[in-house]
């Protein structure tokens, strides 16, 4: 009773020919990518980074509403994409953009358009209401 019997779906050769878990996981990644939406005319595509889980560097955990209102109320939002008109308008923007694919800024308490896609967060907020760039995000936290 100790051989175990595959049906012949599961045979080895099957299971053998099967792709890496890492290229499962790059496809599947790209797949996720591809739905992100493109912002349109002044809009800019903003990632809501991940709230941290345990309060500072204690092991108490946070209780999920409270997870839940971070990410609503955060102030520091990552840029994933400008929209083919942000900052186009040089009589409003003239010294050019204000930040960049790749920054971090700092916006206002619950502002664009909050959405989530596979549990990720994500803001499509006005160019103009970017408020400042930030270097590294981490210690920013909204005042109350």
């Amino acid at each position: 009773m100790s051989d175990l019997i595959l049906p012949e779906y599961l045979s080895a050769p099957v299971i053998e020919d099967a792709p890496a878990v890492s290229e499962v996981e790059k496809q599947d990644n790209s797949i996720k990518a591809a739905q992100l939406p493109k912002p349109s005319g002044f809009k800019i595509l903003c990632l809501v980074p991940s709230v941290e889980e345990t309060f500072g560097d204690s092991a108490i955990v946070k209780a999920s509403i409270a997870i839940k209102a971070e990410e609503q109320t955060t102030t520091v939002l990552f840029v994933l994409r400008l929209g083919p008109d942000a900052y186009k308008d040089t009589a409003k923007f003239p010294s050019g953009a204000w930040c960049a694919e790749g920054d971090f800024v700092l916006v206002r308490a619950y502002s664009g358009t909050r959405f989530k896609i596979h549990g990720k967060e994500f803001r499509m907020i006005y160019d103009d209401q970017v408020e400042g760039t930030v270097e590294d995000p981490r210690g920013y936290a909204r005042a109350a």
